[in-house]
């Protein structure tokens, strides 16, 4: 099965950009970027859950490999096919190895390094707007996914949202501006109990606010629940990628 194919099984979608959730005018940063985000999200150390896991995520990097070869891409948005015979698409190469030299590790003192700068800047804003307008203004979602954030910055990031809207800029959707108390309340309950969570795992690790073993925290993910703190991390990561060297390329294949 090529990789159009496996993409269509695996992600729904046999559009190579659309699996990442990018235009197809993104440039390679974007691109890095957002591989990065979603190839963690299935990183086999991070989700055991998913039994695909392995497979979504040897996909990923093959389809990241096509994306930044210049002349693959060039083809792919021209003919829609991929090139299958390439060295960068061989079935032998390990995925994760060529994940971590992409990606340097990233540790606790980076992320609030960033979290003081990233907080109330223009960035902070433009990520909220794109999270409420995709999510239609679902509350669950965007605090879930909302870079350096938690249940504390809600209201803070209401506000940005309710200027956004009285400036015109999006849309007032109704699940935003009519969302109930209950949903509210079952919202702060659950961020609780995720950070009760999170703290106690922290305490069996053995691990202080300073300490950088944070990848050695999210590979013991299996024993706990904190999905938002993973995608937290996720994010916050991704903000740290540097751009890689551009792989070997090859022949054409179609889909």
């Amino acid at each position: 099965m090529g990789l159009l194919e496996r993409c269509q099984e695996l992600f729904s979608t046999s559009n190579l950009y659309e699996v990442l959730g990018i235009n197809k005018d993104a440039s390679e940063a974007e691109i890095k970027k957002s591989y990065y985000k979603v190839s963690l999200k299935v990183h086999p150390d991070r989700a055991p859950e998913d039994p695909q896991a392995t497979e979504k995520f040897q996909v990923l990097g093959k389809l990241y490999s096509v994306l930044t070869d210049q002349e693959q891409r060039a083809v792919y948005d021209e003919q829609g096919v991929v090139d299958e015979e390439s060295d960068v698409l061989r079935q032998d190469r390990c995925w994760e190895d060529y994940w971590r030299l992409l990606f340097p590790k990233v540790t606790v003192l980076d992320i609030l390094e960033f979290e003081k700068k990233y907080k109330g800047s223009d960035e902070e804003r433009e990520d909220l707007i794109r999270l409420y307008v995709q999510h239609e203004g679902d509350m669950d979602e965007i605090m879930s996914s909302a870079l350096c954030s938690s249940q504390e910055d809600e209201p803070r990031l209401c506000g940005i949202i309710e200027a956004a809207i009285k400036s015109g800029d999006v849309e007032a959707f109704p699940s935003f501006t009519q969302e109930s108390d209950k949903k509210k309340r079952a919202r702060r309950k659950r961020a609780d109990r995720e950070k009760d969570e999170a703290e106690e795992m922290q305490k069996k690790m053995g691990l202080d606010d300073k300490d950088d073993s944070l990848v050695m925290m999210l590979k013991q993910r299996q024993q706990s629940r904190e999905k938002n703190f993973n995608s937290f991390l996720s994010d916050l990561e991704a903000k740290y990628s540097k751009k890689s060297s551009k792989p070997q390329k090859g022949k054409k294949g179609k889909k």
